[in-house]
């Protein structure tokens, strides 16, 4: 399919003709109408950007459970029968040095806890420290127990309301700290919150500046970076709204902003270079963005669907934080390739050459094709197999170790050192045990509660079992609480839990904090491999309709898969062994946050994808137009590797910068992402796949003739 593009005598670009693109006449259309595309995004933008600034209060703090589970019927039957005393329940550990829990100082500051919870409905019946239950032995520290009344993330937003009011009732010599479930996610929200925009800023000005060096022109440098903030500002609107129908978790607007600034970058990078190229050769502006969109926007089109599909695999996860931090990126990631298809064209149509101002000296010699990735992608023709030899050497032996990679849920260590919530759990241990923090709750009829207290006992790692409490109801049920001998991170715990149910009686449930996370894993690690294939599908799928050409496409995934194999392998060594934790600054929890594989391996490919797409679509634009395979290779990647090279490193600043980051997680997420880009474009993209290409030649872009009448008609050439 070939487009054409005919010139008035007036020297007007008239729309292209019914044999043109689709993009190519919407980038037509948005260039020829600047002022109602500008005059539509702002009206946009004014309309999200009112609801934005209240993005990180309005969303949710909780969601991490698996739905229809058996630790989350438990915390459901407790909030139904037994006042909210729940793993969402707010625990308020109160200790003094010199007094003890029924002194009448003490106790003035259990009543100032309870007149605390007393005014808010969200908090259900409020339980005093009670002795033998959860009173240290020496009578020096309890814990007040205000039972859930509302959701898990309404809870999170209660302690964020109270949690200053209760950590003011310290003093005189009585330390007042509120832990549990969902003071953790308060405390850990908020820092990771101040993490993420401490990050956020610093990566700009670094991203501006590598812009800057890539484009040579402070206007071309720019545009993206308006683009992307544009971008931003719709999905955090549109995620507001959406918290409004339901439940959003605040963790979707920050993986959102970061990978919408990475990737708005990375597209609108690719699509303002070939912009700048096409100006050389077209005859207007408006020319060249239709020429641009024909050939670059189908590239980003189908990068942006990549992308959109890989993460919607994560959506058949059955839990509400790991499934909207999917939805919160797939919002980013829509607006930012909206903006891309639409808003860009109709700017880069207004300014026209003007995209050059404020050039550097540089850059008025800077060409579109650059010769030194010209004379990089002949040295892979020229000598292939020693960089792809060497290539595979560093990807393989980088992926090896992610056969031992061990994952498991958050230790309480992701918490700062000196939030209320970790002060409170390290307290109750000392006073009371490692696993104290961490009790699991049985629920059982009252009939079964002997015979499931006394066989509780004999489960190895269970040192103290609480007498039966009957529900406030005519339900039947009573509640017990079961002590664990160890942290409820320790990697026993599992084993623990297995047991109890395995001997409890059948209509015994076991539930609480440690049992919703082992639950939650279990759930990640089953539907891990099914998320992987289905990723791994349907990114070959979209390689091929976009390519036409099997093998191509096949080398494509595979290399993709490699690579993201290999940043697994990094995080093993780091975040599970240590290696350079001192110098990243974090304890090492032996293990990989049990979320990361699922997560990290959508995002990973979908990057991964992003440069295949960019520097394959180069290539077979240059393939359709000669069809030498060796000028495909090495123009692909004379017009692309420049683009890749920026891309990848605002990418790696963008990530990297989170790895400055205090809480555990968004360093890890910075680390592992940045480290998947570099070993991506520069491994993969600008040595391995070319040199697949080379060792192809025209079978990587044959297709058969059976295959080509079934699929869709696409070509990246622009005639």
């Amino acid at each position: 399919m070939t487009d054409s593009l005919t010139v008035s005598a007036a020297g007007d670009t008239a729309p292209p003709s019914g044999s043109a693109g689709m993009l190519g006449r919407l980038g037509d259309a948005m260039a020829g109408r600047t002022r109602l595309v500008f005059g539509i995004w702002l009206a946009v933008l004014v309309a999200l950007g009112a609801a934005a600034p209240s993005v990180f209060d309005s969303l949710a703090g909780a969601g991490w459970q698996a739905n229809g589970s058996e630790s989350v019927r438990v915390r459901e039957l407790a909030e139904q029968h037994f006042g909210g005393n729940s793993s969402a329940a707010v625990q308020v550990v109160v200790h003094s040095d010199t007094a003890t829990v029924d002194s009448p100082q003490v106790q003035q500051v259990v009543g100032e806890i309870t007149g605390v919870f007393s005014g808010d409905a969200r908090f259900g019946a409020v339980v005093p420290p009670q002795p033998g239950m959860s009173i240290s032995p020496d009578g020096h520290t309890g814990i007040l127990i205000a039972g859930a009344n509302a959701s898990t993330d309404d809870m999170v937003k209660a302690v964020d309301e109270h949690k200053a009011a209760l950590t003011d009732l310290s003093g005189d010599g009585v330390e007042v700290y509120p832990t549990g479930a969902s003071a953790l996610w308060s405390d850990f929200n908020k820092a990771n919150h101040d993490a993420m925009l401490e990050a956020e800023m610093f990566s700009w000005p670094v991203t501006l500046a590598i812009m800057v060096l890539a484009f040579g022109s402070l206007v071309a440098a720019g545009l993206p970076l308006l683009l992307t903030l544009a971008g931003l500002v719709a999905s955090a609107g549109g995620l507001v709204l959406l918290n409004q129908i339901t439940p959003i978790s605040v963790w979707a607007m920050n993986f959102a902003m970061m990978f919408a600034l990475a990737l708005g970058i990375d597209y609108a990078l690719f699509i303002v270079a070939r912009f700048r190229d096409a100006l050389t050769s077209a005859p207007n502006a408006r020319a060249a963005v239709a020429e641009t969109m024909d050939t670059a926007g189908k590239a980003v089109a189908l990068s942006g669907l990549t992308v959109l599909v890989s993460l919607s695999a994560v959506l058949i996860v059955p839990a509400p934080a790991v499934r909207t931090m999917a939805v919160g990126i797939m919002f980013a990631v829509a607006f930012v390739l909206l903006a891309t298809l639409t808003l860009l064209p109709a700017a880069l149509g207004a300014l026209g050459t003007k995209i050059n101002a404020a050039a550097l000296p540089h850059a008025k010699r800077q060409q579109h094709r650059s010769p030194r990735f010209a004379a990089w992608g002949r040295l892979l023709h020229d000598k292939p197999w020693p960089f792809a030899i060497g290539a595979l050497i560093v990807l393989i032996g980088l992926s090896v170790p992610v056969f031992g990679l061990k994952v498991a849920m958050p230790s309480i260590q992701v918490v700062p050192a000196d939030a209320p919530v970790r002060q409170g759990y390290e307290l109750v241990q000392a006073q009371m045990g490692k696993g104290a923090p961490g009790m699991l709750q049985i629920i059982a009829p009252a009939a079964d509660a002997d015979r499931a207290s006394s066989t509780a006992m004999t489960v190895d790692g269970i040192s103290m079992v609480t007498p039966a409490q009957p529900a406030g109801d005519d339900s039947g049920l009573v509640m017990m609480q079961a002590l664990p001998d160890v942290d409820p991170s320790d990697a026993r715990m599992g084993e623990i839990l297995d047991d109890l149910r395995d001997t409890l009686p059948s209509e015994a449930l076991v539930g609480g904090a440690p049992a919703e996370n082992l639950d939650l894993q279990q759930a990640l690690d089953h539907y891990l491999p099914i998320i992987v294939g289905i990723i791994l599908v349907l990114g070959f799928a979209l390689l091929l309709i976009a390519l036409q050409a099997p093998l191509i496409a096949a080398l494509g995934t595979a290399v993709s898969l490699l690579s993201t194999a290999a940043a697994f392998g990094v995080a093993k060594l780091i975040f599970q062994d240590g290696h350079g934790a001192s110098l990243l600054g974090f304890t090492p929890q032996g293990f990989l946050d049990g979320w990361g594989p699922v997560f990290f391996f959508a995002m990973i490919f979908a990057i991964a994808m992003d440069y295949t797409v960019f520097l394959l679509a180069t290539a077979k634009e240059h393939y359709e137009h000669t069809g030498d395979p060796k000028r495909a290779q090495v123009d692909g990647m004379a017009h692309s590797g420049r683009v890749i090279f920026a891309a990848a490193a605002v990418m790696v600043a963008v990530f990297f910068t989170f790895a400055l980051a205090d809480p555990l997680p968004p360093k890890e997420m910075g680390i592992i992402l940045g480290v998947a880009v570099l070993l991506d474009a520069f491994a993969v993209r600008l040595v391995l796949l070319p040199v697949l290409l080379r060792l192809t030649g025209h079978a990587a872009w044959r297709s058969p003739a059976w295959l080509r009448k079934a699929l869709p008609s696409i070509s990246f050439a622009h005639h």
